[in-house]
């Protein structure tokens, strides 16, 4: 797998989906956008195009999947469809899924590439909460913006190094009026 290749999309919520949203639930409209940002780029770039596209989810991920394409004009390219929990695959020709061997290569490696998208995905939601929780905790402080948040970051490594800190080590790091408003801040029971 070439690491250069993946992408990470944060959903706009914004691909317009023609269904009832009790029919098209929002993962639906997740993959009908993703895919019609990806192969929208992959069009404007001029290629190169798959010759598999492995869709993580069911018939409803693959229909949405290939209405994006459809809008594309790209109809033409072979999409897969893997359901996580009985395992089948879902294509054009096999809209009722299809069961491979538990011990099928071809199954093994579909699962090892499912598996390291999931592990990506998830790294990067973690990765993504983890910097707008600590972004919330530490800048609802008045006087504390960007620049001040790096320094406090880098001297103290964490928000929980930062609640620790002295007054005359913030000092040093922010100044005085700012020092002053980080521990009124956490005095007041704030995070």
């Amino acid at each position: 797998m070439k690491k250069g290749e993946y992408r990470k999309f944060r959903i706009r919520g914004a691909s317009p989906v023609p269904h009832p949203p009790a029919l098209f639930p929002d993962d639906f409209a997740s993959m009908h956008e993703v895919v019609l940002r990806r192969y929208q780029k992959v069009l404007e770039n001029g290629g190169p195009f798959p010759d598999l596209i492995l869709i993580d989810g069911g018939k409803g991920q693959l229909a949405a999947a290939y209405q994006a394409l459809q809008e594309l004009g790209l109809a033409n390219l072979v999409a897969v469809g893997i359901a996580k929990k009985e395992e089948l695959l879902f294509t054009r020709e096999h809209a009722d899924g299809l069961a491979l061997p538990k011990d099928s290569p071809a199954l093994l490696l579909i699962r090892r590439i499912r598996d390291e998208a999931h592990r990506f995905a998830v790294t990067f939601h973690r990765q993504s909460r983890a910097k707008r929780d600590l972004r919330s905790e530490i800048d609802v402080i008045p006087g504390v913006g960007t620049r001040r948040r790096k320094a406090l970051l880098v001297s103290f490594g964490s928000v929980a190094g930062v609640r620790r800190a002295t007054r005359e080590e913030l000092v040093r790091v922010v100044g005085t009026r700012c020092a002053d408003a980080i521990l009124g801040h956490f005095a007041a029971g704030n995070s």
